[in-house]
């Protein structure tokens, strides 16, 4: 099925304006001290400072030493699969960025315990900071098990929409990668659909497998493993940055 043969977006295009609220909470149960002591010292040092308007970032400049690449994770959660990723790749700069602030504080301890280096961190909504990235400066973007907004009337409020696809595809490189998983199915559908009808994207799959089964590089998570313990089997979408057509 070819883009113009793609059948129409459920909930259709009006339900997804630019002003939205992507998260929930900013603040769960109370932080203990020590997390306290990491948010008021060590976020600093790691938080993302955005450019005056009508400039960009230099993402590689962000990070104290030098990396062969940057990439960016939109609501990292607990920071488990940031960190390992970080760990794993230490020429690469990533860049996380999530509101939530206990999930900021438990990425903070795996940077602190892991002395990495090669880590930055947006705790605000992450649409300024997509807004603030120049073209074709990223090589992945992940969104990995995002609030599924299941009513109807919330849906509006999902990250994925074609504005949101868009500026994702505008600041991959070409070659760059967008990764989505989710344990909701029809988040995964509604991604897919959107995703497609990019024409900056590309899916990679080439057999159901493809979708059903994790990267190879995949730490897990364990919002993932609480996920498959209730039965519900995640998704795994890929798509390339290509040339608009």
């Amino acid at each position: 099925m070819g883009r113009d043969e793609l059948p129409p977006l459920p909930g259709g295009d009006a339900a997804e304006g630019a002003d939205r609220a992507f998260f929930g909470r900013r603040k769960g149960k109370r932080l203990r001290a020590v997390q306290e002591q990491r948010i008021a010292e060590l976020l600093p040092t790691l938080r993302v400072a955005l450019p005056a308007a009508g400039t960009h970032l230099d993402p590689r400049a962000l990070f104290p030493t030098p990396v062969d690449e940057v990439w960016l994770e939109i609501g990292f959660g607990g920071g488990e699969h940031l960190a390992a990723q970080a760990s794993a790749n230490p020429r690469v700069g990533i860049i996380g960025a999530e509101p939530f602030v206990n999930g900021v504080a438990k990425l903070l301890r795996a940077v602190d315990d892991g002395a990495l280096r090669n880590v930055r961190v947006w705790d605000e909504d992450a649409t300024a900071l997509l807004a603030a990235i120049p073209d074709g400066a990223l090589s992945r973007v992940y969104l990995l098990y995002p609030d599924p907004w299941p009513k109807r009337r919330q849906r509006k409020r999902r990250f994925v929409s074609p504005e949101s696809l868009g500026e994702i595809a505008r600041v991959l490189k070409p070659g760059g990668v967008f990764r989505f998983a989710s344990d909701i199915d029809d988040y995964a559908g509604w991604t897919l659909v959107r995703a497609r009808r990019c024409p900056g994207f590309a899916w990679t799959a080439a057999s159901a497998d493809d979708w059903r089964l994790a990267w190879s590089d995949w730490p897990g998570t364990r919002y993932e493993a609480k996920a498959l313990a209730a039965g519900r089997a995640p998704t795994y979408l890929e798509f390339r940055r290509v040339a608009a057509v």
